[in-house]
């Protein structure tokens, strides 16, 4: 008896030994959960196999079990699984900078920001005081603010506050003497503002970089510190990949390194800035191309922004007569960066705002592109758009990126700036879409705030965390939750020429995926941003854990 329960035992041991090793390895496999591949089929499905950080299949949780073996098991809990978002449209340098600054976002006052100010230079005692994040518009009195009482304050340490959206500073006299700045002062593309014969203080455009330029660089050991801060943020977000638009090519050899040292492992996609240097950067190592690494674009900027009333519009401003605001270069030099990158094989990326910024950069892409292409050239932005220029992004495969908040982060003063009329073409995105059938969406951060779903919600609800408007704001142009999703994921990775690697959860691609407690696709308006990332994946690898 005991002969035959030993053989017994030995078969069922046996056949769980030829089961097992009849199964295919891999690495991970994650089941027990909603995931949305974002695949052309849109499709969902339960499982997935991970291995070598590229997706191997997905499938039922049955089918998926029985055919793969792995060295780690996750089980999702019923949770909901989307690719990773890919950001079409930030500053992740900016913001890794901006977080060991003053943060003046939300401030509802001047004097509330030199309250901040008192307390910051406390704890930061020496050099330049920094800050970002103010915006005029959201004060009781919405004119810009002028510097005497940072000079009462700080007159022997040089002051800078950007504006929310980087088109404008407020400086202190200090700042303004190391730039050697003067009264009368005039440049293309900027101004220094005047008021009574003085300098008031306030710098729009091109001026501003007359006073950035005096600011003493990072060390690497900070700049790396920053870096990774922010990343940590990010993929507390769910990012994966972030476009970042301008950057020099110095900061694109240092984030090389820290991907190299497997430090930073953040992907990115990076737009060279418009700078002499870079061009001759971009020419002695042509298109750089890593599995984290993307560089071959350039980001240009057309005009400023509508905030600050530099985004160059056709017809005046209708809170200011006799402004039509400018571009921040000739014509002529957006046409000869346009001839350049054209014959290089690079892809342009220019920010353009108001009306005359679009039409102006869309007809000098036109002369380039003569028609329909896979150049995938980009106005970033695309923010204010005359009626008889959509069609230009359809006539030339022209690619609109645009960013959801900037609509409702605006449309409290939208219309004083542009009048009704010309406000029915601004943060058209629905319109914008038609024109390609794809549109990329992203955040600007930190102009705008990082979160992820605030994008998302912005595009499908247009309205305000506090709900308003009731209606939501110019409703007629928000976007469908898949195309949104989309427009985050695989759309974002098409922008950036990565759509057979990344963007979808499909067989062959990498395995960037996020894990959610709610589904975007389905929770109610009022969950949407209530939505927490569970998990961040990239390359099968978790690198982000809520606690």
């Amino acid at each position: 008896m005991k002969v035959l329960k030993s053989l017994f035992y030995l078969s069922i041991l046996c056949f769980c030994l030829v089961s097992c090793s009849s199964k295919q390895q891999v690495d991970t496999l994650v089941f027990n959960a909603t995931i949305y591949t974002v695949d052309s089929s849109f499709s969902s499905t339960e499982a997935m196999a991970i291995k070598d950080g590229k997706i191997v299949e997905t499938g039922t949780n049955k089918d998926l079990q029985e055919k793969y073996q792995a060295k780690e098991n996750i089980d999702a809990q019923g949770k909901f699984i989307y690719p990773g978002f890919i950001d079409a449209h930030a500053h992740f340098i900016g913001y890794a900078e901006a977080l060991q600054r003053a943060g003046l976002y939300g401030t509802k006052s001047w004097d509330e920001i030199l309250e901040i100010l008192k307390t910051f230079s406390a704890t930061h005692q020496e050099g330049w005081i920094l800050g970002r994040g103010w915006d005029q518009n959201n004060w009781p009195i919405k004119s810009f603010p002028t510097n005497e009482k940072l000079n009462e304050l700080f007159p022997n340490r040089p002051v800078m506050l950007m504006r929310v959206d980087g088109h404008a500073a407020i400086v202190n006299n200090k700042a303004l003497e190391l730039a050697n700045i003067k009264a009368g002062d005039k440049m293309i593309g900027g101004d220094v503002v005047v008021k009574n014969g003085k300098l008031t203080g306030l710098l729009i455009d091109n001026a501003v970089d007359l006073v950035s330029a005096k600011i003493p660089e990072t060390t690497d050991e900070q700049f790396a510190k920053n870096l990774l801060q922010a990343q940590e943020n990010c993929f507390a977000v769910g990012l994966t990949t972030i476009d970042d638009c301008g950057m020099h090519y110095k900061n694109v050899e240092k984030i090389k390194a820290l991907q190299e040292a497997q430090q930073l492992k953040m992907r990115f996609y990076i737009m060279l800035s418009d700078e002499k240097d870079n061009y001759d950067y971009a020419d002695k190592k042509g298109i750089i191309k890593t599995n984290q690494l993307n560089v071959r674009s350039f980001k240009v900027y057309g005009d400023g922004a509508l905030g600050s009333r530099g985004a160059c519009l056709l017809q005046d401003y209708a809170d200011q007569h006799g402004h039509k605001g400018f571009l921040l270069s000739n014509p002529e030099h957006f046409d000869s960066v346009a001839q350049r990158l054209y014959s290089k094989g690079f892809q342009m990326c220019t920010h353009a705002i108001g009306d005359s910024g679009n039409r102006t950069i869309l007809d000098i892409y036109a002369k380039y592109l003569k028609g329909k292409n896979d150049l995938r050239w980009r106005i970033e932005h695309a923010q204010v758009v005359n009626e008889n220029d959509f069609k230009k992004f359809a006539e030339n495969s022209i690619i609109p990126s645009v960013q959801p908040t900037h609509a409702t982060s605006d449309m409290y003063w939208a219309k004083d700036r542009l009048g009704e009329q010309r406000e029915k073409g601004a943060y058209a995105y629905k319109t914008l879409l038609q024109q390609n059938g794809w549109l990329p969406l992203g955040t600007d951060f930190p102009v705008e705030d990082i979160s992820t779903f605030k994008t998302f919600y912005a595009a499908t609800i247009r309205k305000d965390a506090k709900g308003w408007p009731e209606k939501g704001y110019q409703i007629e142009n928000a976007l469908t939750r898949k195309q949104t999703l989309q427009g985050m994921t695989i759309w974002a990775a098409k922008a950036n020429f990565e759509e057979k690697e990344k963007g979808s959860l499909e067989k062959g691609k990498l395995a960037d995926f996020i894990i959610l407690d709610k589904d975007l696709m389905n929770a109610n308006e009022n969950e949407l941003l209530q939505t927490n990332v569970l998990s961040t994946f990239i390359n099968g690898t978790k690198v982000y854990q809520k606690k």
